[in-house]
């Protein structure tokens, strides 16, 4: 079991206040949604899950995405973390939503046509294929919503088959997580401009037990792995 010292000093970030480090230019924005997911698009037992507010990731007046998030991520009583594991999520588990008004790119660089996604949390495979590519294992696969309709996990395997569907691809659309960065503002956005990426920073609940705490992450809305 995570003990509660360690979950507090890895959700404490959340709760540091600080400036986060702006895009260049203030070219990308991130704001706030006071609206909900959009029902027309996800299956209702989907939509109860997640946060009746969002949040949307801008370039210039050109809207990039909006993200709902679940209302909060169970944890795992075994769950652990540590060296390339950031975050104590359980595979497949829901994370939130994701619509792209317009075509998009993945961490892979494959397209991302536009639509509604459901985003679940996954881990790179330890193999020779993946190594190099990011400095963590945690990432989001985006599924298309019309195929993923209930927000209980699911295995690798199905994760896999069905993010591929939002590909069209021989690998799954997949979004890379960071490490949260500390003192960033619970909704902020900043650049990594040696990799070109484009990072937003929000807060969820994880749930523990009967605990709530804050957990915050980071999110690569845009950029690529390294070649």
């Amino acid at each position: 079991m995570i003990r509660s010292g360690c979950l507090s000093a890895l959700f404490s970030t959340a709760l540091l206040a600080g400036l986060a480090v702006p895009a260049s230019g203030q070219e990308y924005q991130v704001a706030k949604l006071d609206t909900p997911a959009p029902a027309a698009m996800i299956a209702p037992e989907m939509q109860a899950q997640l946060q009746s507010t969002g949040f949307k990731v801008t370039k210039g007046s050109a809207t990039l995405c909006e993200v709902w998030l679940a209302k909060e991520w169970p944890i795992a009583a075994d769950a652990k973390t540590g060296g390339e594991i950031l975050y104590p999520l359980s595979m497949g588990e829901l994370i939130g939503v994701i619509r792209y008004a317009r075509k998009g790119g993945d961490f892979r660089d494959q397209g991302i046509p536009a639509g509604t996604y459901v985003l679940r949390y996954a881990q790179q495979p330890i193999d020779g294929a993946h190594v190099g590519t990011s400095p963590t294992r945690d990432f989001l696969a985006l599924l298309p919503a019309a195929k993923d309709r209930d927000p209980k996990a699911i295995d690798y395997k199905a994760l896999t088959e069905t993010s591929k569907q939002t590909s069209g691809a021989a690998h799954p659309a997949i979004l890379s997580l960071q490490k949260a960065e500390e003192g960033a503002e619970p909704l902020s956005i900043h650049e990594v401009s040696e990799k070109e990426w484009v990072v937003v920073h929000f807060v969820g609940k994880a749930k523990q037990g009967g605990a709530s705490q804050d957990m915050p992450m980071e999110l690569v809305v845009v950029g690529k792995a390294a070649e």
